[in-house]
């Protein structure tokens, strides 16, 4: 019998301030603006997206949260400050112990939370589990993955959310993932760990009506 362990994680864009300052010196000044007031504007927009968007990039952002869902009970680590950010990660992965037969589940893990997590082990010099318990390019026909997306939508995109919706599971209440790094700068913390947990049972609740019908 399989036996899952379901995870979500939750990331910031980056908070040194060395690569904050390269992101926003990489900022080129668009080429089709003529007036000085407007050009100093649009480069100041590219700026702040130049450095939010470091929260997709394993390299320059940040894991804040982990949450699972396993066999041996749930959990979630929670980095309240950046040098946290090592314990979040290594607490995770000793969940996935050598010799392990867990099969990872979640949603669009393939493509962003195993990524993301692998990068992030390389800037901070952690050591990855065995690649039987952490497969490294990871496809979506892999047995030792389940991704709901995936499962959902094949080679497509579809939200948590959608899915949930659609299946008649409760869904987000009013706060997402696009909210989580101004409420870690804003210290709600708790809030964001209790998100990331709620998208674990969410996730499972969705995998689970696939294996119902013999996914």
């Amino acid at each position: 019998m399989m036996e899952f362990l379901y995870f979500d994680i939750e990331t910031i864009p980056a908070q040194s301030s060395d690569t904050r300052k390269w992101l926003v010196e990489s900022v080129k000044a668009p080429g089709n603006l003529k007036d000085p007031e407007k050009i100093k504007a649009a480069i100041a927009d590219r700026q702040a997206d130049a450095v939010g968007k470091s929260s997709f990039d394993g390299f320059t952002g940040h894991v804040c949260t982990i949450a699972w869902d396993g066999p041996d009970g749930k959990g979630v680590a929670h980095a309240s400050s950046i040098d946290q950010e090592r314990g979040v990660i290594e607490a995770f992965f000793r969940l996935l112990k050598p010799f392990g037969k867990l099969v990872l589940a979640g949603h669009n893990i393939i493509g962003f939370d195993m990524p993301f997590l692998t990068r992030r082990a390389v800037a901070l010099s952690i050591k990855l589990p065995g690649s039987f318990q952490w497969p490294r390019n990871v496809q979506p026909w892999s047995d030792k993955v389940h991704d709901t997306m995936a499962m959902g939508a094949g080679r497509d995109f579809v939200s948590l959310d959608h899915l949930c919706k659609s299946l008649g599971i409760p869904g987000k209440n009013g706060f997402d993932g696009s909210q989580v790094a101004q409420a870690w700068l804003d210290g709600q913390h708790e809030k964001i760990a209790e998100y990331c947990q709620d998208d674990v049972r969410r996730t499972r609740a969705v995998h689970e009506r696939f294996l119902a019908v013999g996914y």
